[in-house]
């Protein structure tokens, strides 16, 4: 078995979908001046309300969209207690990170009856789409082609944000919110519209992470499955400077790695050794490419939010 070959790169491709929406999700709040710790919280509200979906309506579409719904809600906390009540928007995203956590375990055991996971071999996933002509092609097929559609949905919208943000009045107006809110007030823009909205823009894309990771990864939930995802979807939006198509390649650097940890478990590698090696990317990473204009912008946005 090779260690890079087609296989590998498909796999990076599925495995960053969830990293790479929330990251997304991450840069818009960014961009208006909200530094969203609770990634991680939602995206765990995402991966558990898409199978309760799946469980009560027995269709994938509409536990996808009842994931977004759910984790809507969820964010709806996040934006009332930091822009409505000007409460520190670190401390409330660690909080809604262990809300989560206990809520989805508590869930499991009253909804599912079992304690820390849940599967059921009927309940059906994402489908797998073959794109016609691209599936042809040698190599480059077998790497794009054959994943959920959430996957593709994800590269289109990296795309489709770079450009809203920088081509579009819409986006420079949101940009202006986080830069200088005074000003944008000044100018008659309503901030804190715009923030509500990139909050809840920002819990759409968690609660397609999250649906991703639970009905197109795999078919099941078990308890924390976000295993600090939402986290690294935090530093790939660090890294990527709140940049869509930089946002992209960070996150497209973390997918790698976490393929590669599980490509490593083959080559009779320890197990434990081979899960750490994301995490460790992430924080050497962090090391390597810090900027600290970035953080001074996380504090301004803290203080403002006071």
């Amino acid at each position: 078995m090779e260690l890079f070959d087609v296989s590998l790169f498909a796999s990076m491709l599925r495995l960053v979908t969830p990293i790479l929406l929330a990251a997304l999700g991450g840069a818009i709040c960014a961009r208006v001046g909200l530094f969203n710790v609770g990634l991680e919280g939602l995206m765990l509200t995402g991966a558990f309300s898409a199978i309760v979906g799946n469980y009560y309506t027995g269709n994938v579409w509409l536990a996808v969209i009842f994931a977004v719904l759910c984790t809507v809600i969820f964010s709806m906390l996040f934006a009332y207690m930091s822009i409505h009540l000007k409460a520190n928007v670190i401390v409330v995203g660690i909080s809604l990170n262990f809300l989560a956590a206990g809520l989805t375990t508590f869930m499991l055991r009253v909804i599912f009856d079992v304690k820390g996971a849940y599967y059921n071999k009927d309940m059906v996933g994402l489908p797998k789409w073959d794109i016609p002509l691209l599936r042809d092609i040698p190599w480059l097929g077998d790497v794009l082609s054959g994943h959920t559609p959430l996957v593709y949905l994800a590269i289109v919208l990296a795309i489709g944000l770079q450009l809203f943000f920088f081509k579009t009045v819409t986006g420079f107006r949101l940009l202006a919110s986080g830069e200088n809110p005074t000003a944008a007030r000044s100018l008659g823009i309503k901030v804190t519209r715009i923030q509500y909205g990139a909050v809840l823009l920002c819990g759409v894309l968690c609660g397609l992470a999250g649906a991703q990771l639970s009905l197109g990864n795999v078919t099941m939930f078990t308890e924390g499955m976000t295993a600090g995802r939402g986290f690294i979807a935090l530093v790939a939006t660090m890294l990527g400077q709140s940049n869509p198509l930089g946002v992209a390649a960070s996150s497209l650097l973390f997918g790698l790695m976490d393929a590669l940890s599980l490509r490593l478990q083959g080559f009779s590698l320890p197990t434990h050794f081979t899960m750490m090696l994301p995490y460790v990317v992430t924080i050497v990473a962090m090391l390597i490419f810090k900027n600290k204009s970035y953080m001074q912008e996380a504090r301004k946005a803290n203080e403002s939010s006071r």
